[in-house]
């Protein structure tokens, strides 16, 4: 079956001016035109071209010898052509560019822009990309936890945290708990493995371990304390929105931060205020 979206072995069954045809087999019925331009030099009948499966300008399925960077199915990042009236075209790594129409994108993409997106057939049986890209994600990772992984974030959703693709393939979540600054789709993120989901999908912090982040955080809290000309308006009781605000950074790890500098000396704590000694 020659599939579209897919990388695929055919065999040459006939050969004319304009190029050659590829089927599964000569016994098989269907085939598809690889033009004279991709056509190996030397190419006979009964030879076997690796192509990739796509449709031309007329929606006639047509073969070429270049490898896309993504096929059906999976996901890779692109980068945006050009934008038009119903949607953006994107460099797949073919002559021709992929559509991403615009009911596909979580959210308005520009020139240059690279965005993470899965590659579908759709309703009319064309070639499509999406940036909804969840359903494409896989939980086979590698990872274990306390890993460090790269990723992409795709989605922020309110109530669970940020979606991030890790690898752009693997299912991971940085939960709102771990939220402590602003992230935006599209951002490249490194993180740390905090937890293996049963059903493998990962579960992410941008932050290291507690004695590992302790001596950052203390540098931080020290710094912020400095621009207060040396006296917070605030100590270790302070809400935790508030030291998110100030700090990006949870109630527990701000105290631990505040211990380690009372401990060393570097500051005093008052009724309502940190102060630097």
């Amino acid at each position: 079956m020659i599939e579209l979206g897919k990388v695929q072995e055919l065999e040459v069954v006939r050969i004319k001016e304009f190029g050659v045809y590829l089927s599964e087999s000569a016994k098989e019925g269907a085939s598809v035109l690889l033009p004279k331009k991709q056509v190996p030099e030397g190419t006979r009948i009964g030879d076997k071209i690796t192509v990739f499966i796509y449709k031309d300008s007329e929606d006639r399925l047509i073969a070429t010898v270049g490898i896309p960077k993504l096929q059906v199915g999976e996901t890779a990042v692109l980068e945006v052509k050009e934008t038009s009236k119903i949607g953006a075209f994107l460099d797949m790594g073919l002559e021709k560019d992929l559509l991403l129409p615009f009911r596909e994108q979580s959210h308005p993409v520009r020139k240059g822009e690279k965005c993470l997106v899965a590659l579908y057939v759709d309703k009319s049986s064309r070639l499509a990309a999406t940036m909804r890209v969840y359903s494409y994600m896989s939980n086979q990772s590698p990872y274990k936890k306390d890993d460090q992984v790269k990723g992409r974030i795709y989605e922020i959703n309110e109530n669970l945290g940020a979606f991030v693709a890790v690898d752009n393939r693997y299912y991971g979540l940085i939960p709102k708990k771990e939220l402590f600054q602003d992230f935006h789709e599209g951002e490249e993120i490194e993180a740390r493995v905090i937890r293996v989901r049963e059903d493998g999908k990962l579960d992410l912090s941008v932050r290291q371990k507690a004695y590992m982040q302790m001596e950052s955080d203390a540098v931080k809290v020290m710094q912020v304390i400095e621009e207060f000309d040396g006296v917070l308006p605030f100590n270790d009781k302070a809400r935790p929105e508030t030291i998110r605000r100030e700090f990006n950074m949870s109630k527990n790890e701000f105290k631990r931060a505040v211990g380690k500098l009372l401990k060393e000396g570097k500051i005093r704590i008052t009724e309502k205020s940190i102060q630097k000694i």
